[in-house]
């Protein structure tokens, strides 16, 4: 289901009708005759194509693949891809991450000293201003059809413009509200007025849209979803408190089909890591996803999306190989603010060692993990003719040798598991095992010793440094590896050259929702302790591999909830948002490394809660008002 839906996409991108530089919500497509003329609207099989445009341009950035024909003209074609800007504007501006690049307007993001002529907070306007024009253009034309399936597509189409308005409320609070293709230069409507239609858009649709749908479209549910996300931000948007809503529409869809993904496909110790891999659309995320955008790394090229994520978060002495990449940007990483929210557990050798009884042998391991030294690693002989050894290794390669000797040992010819006397070097890569010996059978084998802690927390460590000194150079901060171009067997992704990556990214996933609904009961808008405290063990459960970080309901206040969406969430454009609504983005009730361009964080002004309409479409349209401060 979804190489049909991204074919379409691709085929919709390269041939459709929108090409635009949108400098206001008033602005529509490239002659929107040019539907008709092109039969894209003849019937209902028709118009799919150009509903899969409605999608792409929340994916893809242009016409021809990754450049060359871009939608949003003066600004690098790969720059406005709305996934990478949605990380820009909601996660470097916050304690998740930092970049090393020194674009104009970048730096200015993580330092939230960004003027009204800003690149990015710009090209996000026009970004989200394109896709409104787009879905006005084809629930206009689609609306001609008689069909009932062209109804459900007006249904989806008026929930991407719904979402639009939802980011566009979020990000620059008063905008346009454009409905229809017109040429008339629109005044400037409040955010409740805005809230109120996305409001009323998705009710009146939530029994239009399928109960279930393809991969990569959005059903009821996702109304139900995109509910409880406005509703929990109703009171900094609106002024009213709205927690019993956004109850009431949590529980719908928690109450729906999806699930949280629990399959530990790639066996690694938890199944949160699946979500962010290059096969989520089927190793079981995919029951997760309730709006995911669909990426290829053949069909649907762009330097935005999760090329961007794997790529830009990969350098120094990172391996891009075990990325599923050909090479890292060097840009991306994190604060310690964001890294020791994770709880971790050491894996403690010795008293593992310890607890596997038996005595020192003299059998041991020699190789790259003692510099093939004259004194091996010595085994415990656990039975007869049985070894073991916890042990960390680096990468390398090994052998087993008797009383140090070296012309009595082990090896691995043909790399089968069997071992012959003088046989090969046994390969390994770095980390903790527990090493088997089997001198009966001549067997062996490496069990992985995963360690006890959060495992959500995925950060490369080696050659960085935790504490950030100055933002530019890679090795200042952990690199973040929660986003890769490899399946659950470990496979690259599509793209064999390793320039772009398969790996969907999800916009609104369950897990959200379970966090939604936390924290509008602890917000006073009902529901159970009991039920929010079951749903957060389930996502702690899964993310620590067992039940060793499960929370009771006395654990659970707003902070905590704050710190577990920060967790569960990282990288996906949710933190700003999240920030805002504690009261923490701008403040100085919560600092984390260079907020406010300071090393060790400062607050700013209040009015960055919001970003500044762009300087041209202000120069362009005299009805409109910049926002306080810019």
């Amino acid at each position: 289901m979804k190489n049909r839906i991204k074919q379409i996409i691709f085929l919709a991108t390269i041939s459709l009708f929108m090409t635009a530089c949108h400098d206001d919500l008033d602005q529509d497509p490239i002659d929107p005759d040019s539907f008709t003329e092109q039969d894209v609207f003849a019937n209902a099989t028709e118009a799919k194509g150009a509903l899969a445009k409605l999608y792409a341009s929340l994916a893809l950035t242009g016409q021809s693949g990754p450049s060359g024909q871009p939608d949003i003209a003066d600004i690098d074609e790969g720059f406005s891809q709305y996934t990478r800007m949605l990380f820009n504007l909601n996660e470097l501006t916050t304690d998740h991450a930092v970049v090393g690049w020194g674009d104009a307007g970048l730096p200015d993001l993580h330092g939230l000293y960004w003027s009204a002529g800003n690149d990015f907070t710009g090209a996000m306007y026009v970004r989200l201003a394109q896709e409104v024009s787009f879905t006005n253009a084809f629930i206009q034309n689609a609306s001609e059809l008689p069909d009932a399936e062209a109804q459900t597509f007006i249904a989806e189409a008026r929930f991407l413009r719904a979402f639009a308005y939802y980011n566009l409320i979020d990000f620059y609070a008063n905008v346009p509200l454009v409905t229809e293709i017109t040429t008339d230069l629109p005044s400037q409507n409040s955010r409740t007025e805005l809230f109120d239609f996305v409001e009323s858009e998705l009710l009146e649709i939530q029994d239009l849209l399928l109960e279930s749908n393809e991969y990569g479209r959005v059903d009821k549910v996702a109304a139900w979803a995109l509910l409880s996300k406005l509703y929990l931000n109703a009171e900094v948007w609106t002024g009213t408190p709205r927690y019993t809503d956004c109850i009431t529409y949590s529980e719908n869809v928690l109450n729906s089909s999806y699930s949280i993904n629990t399959t530990d496909t790639n066996g690694n110790g938890n199944a949160y890591d699946e979500l962010f891999l290059a096969d989520n659309n089927t190793n079981g995320a995919q029951n997760e996803f309730i709006l995911v955008l669909n990426f290829d790394g053949i069909q649907s090229q762009t330097f935005g999306g999760p090329t961007f994520l794997v790529h830009a978060a990969t350098g120094g002495s990172m391996d891009p190989l075990s990325l599923g990449i050909n090479g890292g940007w060097g840009g991306l990483r994190t604060t310690k603010a964001l890294v020791e929210k994770f709880e971790t557990s050491e894996i403690n050798i010795p008293q593992l060692n310890s607890q596997l009884g038996g005595t020192l042998s003299n059998w041991g391991l020699i190789g790259d993990l003692n510099e093939w030294g004259d004194e091996d690693v010595k085994l415990y002989e656990t039975s007869t003719d049985l070894y073991k050894l916890y042990v960390e290794l680096p990468d390398g390669e090994l052998k087993f040798r008797f009383d140090e000797n070296s012309g009595n040992n082990y090896g691995d010819t043909g790399a089968d598991g069997i071992l012959e006397f003088g046989g090969d070097n046994i390969v390994v890569t770095a980390g903790t095992y527990l090493v088997t010996f089997n001198l009966a059978n001549l067997t062996y084998s490496f069990d992985p010793v995963i360690s006890e802690g959060d495992k959500r927390g995925m950060f490369y460590t080696d050659g960085q440094n935790l504490e950030i000194g100055s933002i530019p150079p890679f090795a200042e901060g952990y690199a973040v590896t929660k986003f890769k171009n490899i399946d659950s067997n470990g496979n690259q992704g599509s793209d064999s050259s390793g320039d772009f990556v398969d790996t969907d990214l999800p916009i609104i996933r369950l897990a959200e929702i379970y966090l939604n609904y936390a924290e509008a009961h602890l917000r006073g808008g009902g529901g159970s302790l009991s039920t929010a405290v079951e749903k957060i063990n389930e996502l702690r459960t899964r993310g620590y591999g067992n039940n060793s970080g499960n929370i009771t309901s006395g654990d659970l206040d707003l902070d905590f909830l704050l710190d577990e969406r920060s967790r569960e969430l990282y990288w996906e454009g949710q933190r700003r948002t999240d920030l805002i609504r504690y009261n923490y983005f701008t403040t100085n009730s919560y600092l984390w490394p260079f907020k406010g361009n300071q090393a060790n964080g400062t607050s700013v002004s209040t009015f960055r809660n919001i970003f500044p309409i762009p300087t041209n479409t202000i120069s362009t349209n005299p009805n409109l008002i910049q926002n306080n401060g810019y």
